[in-house]
């Protein structure tokens, strides 16, 4: 089989499916690499602050590209907005959150927010929030969902929902949540809020994403090669088949003939 696999013509067809494989090697790993996408938001950009009426707009649905952002923005608490939010964790240790209104300075339709300006282990009337007016730092995050007290005596509620909270407070909302890092008075101090804790929120996990679709067609490249050099051995296997049935029939007809041969001498004797 080798004699006829280096006929010339299957040496350039072995040479043609050689570069097509190579070119479907190529096309499957093109196709590996498009598989695994990078995060939505690199950290690098999430925690370089921005303002949030110039990130976000009023009345728009937070998106994963918006979400995870370290954001600044200036105004004032609304008094009596104060909302307890439980169970939440500080450490190993249970408690509320406290999350108030926040009037943004420049936003459209006037909006507000909801910030989490602290936690404090237990579910009791909170510090009031700072007066006047104030620059917040925080980790913007996506409206958790809605969900409805199982106790209505309950002065806690299970999530932080900015549409429960706009029908809460009757205002109009930024959709999703501030997590205050840092909240200064127009001096530049830290604002005093006896009794919490800010809460401070790190960097959501930054992981790379896995598109199955790409992972699929760069396998069915690699078959495509693996075919390309089949279908080169089949059509040398057939060619020597061929010639071991060319030669077994010129044997069978020399044998024939000699037959013939043997029989007429035979005759004439």
């Amino acid at each position: 089989m080798l004699k006829t696999a280096l006929k010339p013509k299957w040496i350039a067809a072995l040479l043609a499916a050689l570069a097509i494989a190579t070119g479907f090697v190529l096309l499957s790993g093109w196709q590996f690499g498009a598989s695994e996408t990078e995060p939505p938001v690199k950290i690098d950009k999430t925690e370089k602050p921005v303002a949030l009426i110039e990130h976000q707009e009023v009345g728009k649905e937070l998106l994963g590209i918006k979400a995870d952002q370290i954001i600044t923005m200036e105004g004032e608490f609304v008094p009596g907005t104060d909302q307890l939010i439980s169970p939440r964790l500080n450490g190993e240790q249970r408690g509320v959150w406290v999350v108030t209104e926040f009037k943004v300075e420049g936003a459209d339709k006037d909006a507000g927010i909801a910030v989490v300006r602290g936690w404090q282990p237990e579910a009791t009337k909170p510090a009031p929030a700072p007066e006047g007016d104030l620059e917040i730092t925080g980790r913007l995050l996506p409206s958790e969902g809605p969900e409805f007290r199982v106790d209505l005596r309950s002065p806690t509620l299970p999530t932080v929902a900015s549409a429960q909270l706009a029908n809460i407070w009757d205002s109009i909302l930024y959709e999703g949540f501030v997590s205050a890092h840092e909240i200064t008075t127009a001096k530049g101090e830290a604002a005093t809020q006896a009794g919490l804790e800010l809460v401070h929120v790190g960097p959501q996990p930054q992981e790379g994403q896995i598109n199955w679709l790409n992972v699929f067609y760069g396998l069915e490249w690699v078959l495509f090669a693996g075919f390309a050099i089949f279908l080169w051995y089949r059509m040398v296997r057939d060619d020597y088949q061929r010639d071991l049935d060319e030669i077994a029939e010129r044997a069978a007809e020399a044998h024939h003939k000699g037959g013939n041969a043997t029989q007429a001498g035979n005759s004439n004797e």
